[in-house]
């Protein structure tokens, strides 16, 4: 299968190493950064490799190349124009989350790709982290009973150090802030664990320490789901002086369970009234990793290649993204207006925000 890498950041290491462990044919890489592409391809001792083109316009790439699928891993704002796109091209994409920045524009991307039988994965790569696959199982064989509540934490350190690597990042145009950028997938594992219809979500967030930046660095809120669960998000960049933690708690009538580490890789309290053998094996379980976006990639993109392969949905689609992007921006929303606001959220964008804190 033919694959090529749009954007080569600071996420593209991981979608090279999950495109080599999947073994795909590699023949493109994109950036309108020469260096950034020599970068990425000689970490990678693919620099040697002269059949891998390098491109600095992706539709002189999906043209020439005609690959099978792409990952899009520019800046945030430039995903939903690269990916719709593609799929107009009958070119399958992995997208970097957010999938897009505004509500119309993944909208766009679901319908497109439902007409043009296109497969598109958003890149929510925790969800195959082995803590929150065994979370998964106790959640689908009902095993919590009903759910009470859940929160999620992402407690991390951003210095303007990071801010500087590359101008959009901060932006409302481009990147969004710490929920929108650092929080997001966490955003999605708990709306995903916690039966994905949403009534109602309240927001507030604020620019702390970081203004030199036009976005947010702290956001909590919120979340009234249908089926009468509460959940909490809190979603920040202000920790001092490194990362603090990423964790996600479910609790239910008949269990609680606690998902830590510094990317919800590890088992940290596993409790259900019917405890079984395996469930002890739980107990403790850590995966490690070697940074906070943790080991997912390469799951997901054997996903998204067995999804091509056997004509199905991935396993995170489109719709996911949509979600967790759902969330971010009503929490946005919120924030801007002052008031509770209602799902689905049928008009927002990051953009939207434009002045929220100067």
């Amino acid at each position: 299968m033919k694959y090529a890498l749009i954007g080569c950041g600071r996420i593209a290491v991981n979608h090279m190493k999950a495109a080599l462990n999947n073994k795909l044919e590699i023949v493109a890489v994109c950036d309108i950064l020469p260096n950034k592409m020599n970068d990425l391809l000689e970490k990678y001792n693919l620099d040697i490799n002269t059949i891998i083109k390098k491109y600095t316009d992706y539709k002189q790439l999906i043209k020439e190349e005609k690959p099978d699928v792409v990952s899009i891993a520019t800046e945030s704002g430039s995903h939903a124009e690269i990916a719709l796109y593609c799929i107009e091209q009958n070119v399958n994409v992995i997208i970097e989350k957010p999938m897009t920045m505004s509500i119309e524009d993944a909208d766009k991307i679901i319908g497109l790709a439902e007409e043009k039988n296109v497969k598109v994965s958003a890149c929510h790569q925790n969800r195959f982290n082995l803590a929150i696959q065994e979370l998964r199982k106790a959640v689908e064989k009902g095993r919590f009973g009903k759910l009470s509540h859940g929160s999620i934490h992402v407690r991390w350190n951003r210095s303007k150090q990071y801010y500087d690597q590359a101008p959009w990042r901060g932006t409302w145009e481009q990147d969004g802030g710490a929920l929108m950028n650092q929080c997001i997938h966490g955003i999605d594992l708990l709306r995903w664990m916690m039966g994905d219809e949403i009534d109602e979500i309240y927001g507030v967030s604020r620019q702390q320490f970081h203004n030199y930046l036009e976005a947010e660095d702290v956001g909590m809120a919120v979340v009234k789901f249908r089926n009468g669960a509460i959940g909490t998000i809190e979603g920040t960049t202000n920790v001092y002086p490194k990362n603090l933690e990423e964790t996600l708690y479910i609790f239910g009538e008949n269990g609680t369970v606690k998902i830590g580490g510094t990317s919800t890789n590890n088992i940290d309290i596993w409790e259900f009234a019917d405890q079984t053998y395996a469930d002890e094996k739980n107990k403790g379980l850590e995966e490690q990793t070697s940074n906070v976006y943790g080991n997912g990639h390469t799951s997901l993109f054997a996903d998204v290649i067995d999804a091509i392969k056997t004509d199905r949905k991935p396993y995170v689609d489109a719709v996911a993204g949509r979600n967790a992007l759902e969330v971010v921006l009503a929490i946005y929303k919120s924030q801007k207006t002052g008031y509770p606001v209602k799902i689905p959220l049928n008009h927002f964008s990051s953009t939207d925000m434009r002045g929220e804190f100067d």
